[in-house]
């Protein structure tokens, strides 16, 4: 029935009988008798067929958010028995938001310590990629902003703050105001990351507004146009820790509003977690103490 429940759950995620195959690992007549077979196990039709694959019935969606529960305690289960055998020894997907990956090493570096035979991957993604993807279990966990980011059921342990600065050619870091960064040659990161949604409402609160001439989801793009000593950009306190910065730039504190938000861990609340997943909630809480 698990593995039946898991093929069901990759055919609502990829929405196409083949591609939901090709993610399993078996034949697209495999996957197509599994999800029948489940339909005649529970006695209802869980998708809606047509020439191709038309999405899931209402019994199907109600059936989906069971399986999400049931294969996710079944992993536990799994997870919590191999690990009275070898100790913590799972694999967890965590995405990250942008901004977060050059800290990302303070949870899982401390984390890999302990549990040498674990083993993390690691996925930049939106805040809102996280969101779904913990939901959909496709992330065991996240570092995302926690702040007013409508996380819902979820688990969350607070790791740092993070703040902005201004980078651009200077002679020294000393703190400027977010309305007078308004007035400079920006280069920001594009609309759709949370990061640059937060900078614009930072600078709405200062009562400015920028206009960039030159946007990008890439820090690398950004800070190859400051680099030419023509434009600024503003960046998470994190990224110019990351990033060797342009020579003779410096990373200004942004003040007048004083700016941070929350960013740390996530995961989905439930009554049980996997062996790896608790010693990784077990290693935030350590951070963050």
């Amino acid at each position: 029935m698990i593995d039946k429940l898991e093929m069901f759950m990759i055919l609502a995620r990829e929405g196409h009988f083949g591609r939901a195959a090709e993610a399993y690992g078996v034949t697209q007549p495999t996957l197509s008798s599994a999800i029948r077979a489940l339909e005649e196990s529970l006695g209802v039709q869980l998708v809606w067929r047509g020439a191709r694959y038309q999405g899931l019935t209402p019994e199907g969606q109600r059936v989906l958010e069971h399986a999400r529960r049931i294969v996710g305690e079944a992993r536990a289960m799994q997870d919590e028995m191999r690990e009275a055998r070898h100790g913590v020894a799972g694999h967890l997907r965590i995405g990250v938001i942008p901004t977060a990956l050059p800290r990302i090493a303070r949870l899982t570096a401390p984390f890999l310590a302990r549990n040498r035979s674990a083993r993390v991957t690691l996925l930049s993604r939106s805040s809102a990629e996280i969101r779904e993807g913990i939901a959909t279990q496709e992330l065991d966990a996240g570092i995302t902003y926690l702040d007013g980011a409508g996380l819902g059921r979820m688990e969350e342990v607070a790791l740092w703050l993070e703040t902005y600065r201004l980078v651009e050619r200077a002679p020294d870091d000393a703190a400027l105001p977010w309305a007078e960064a308004a007035a400079r040659p920006l280069c920001l990161l594009t609309p759709d990351m949370q990061n640059r949604r937060l900078i614009d409402g930072h600078l709405a609160a200062a009562g400015a507004q920028a206009a960039p001439r030159v946007e990008s989801n890439s820090t690398i793009a950004l800070l190859s146009h400051v680099a030419t000593g023509e434009w600024s950009a503003i960046l998470a306190e994190a990224l110019c820790e990351g990033f060797a910065l342009p020579p003779g730039c410096r990373a200004r504190p942004l003040i007048a509003p004083e700016a941070a938000h929350r960013v740390g861990l996530v995961v989905e609340h439930r009554a049980t977690y996997t062996p790896s997943l608790r010693a990784l909630i077990a290693e935030a809480h350590r951070i963050a103490d």
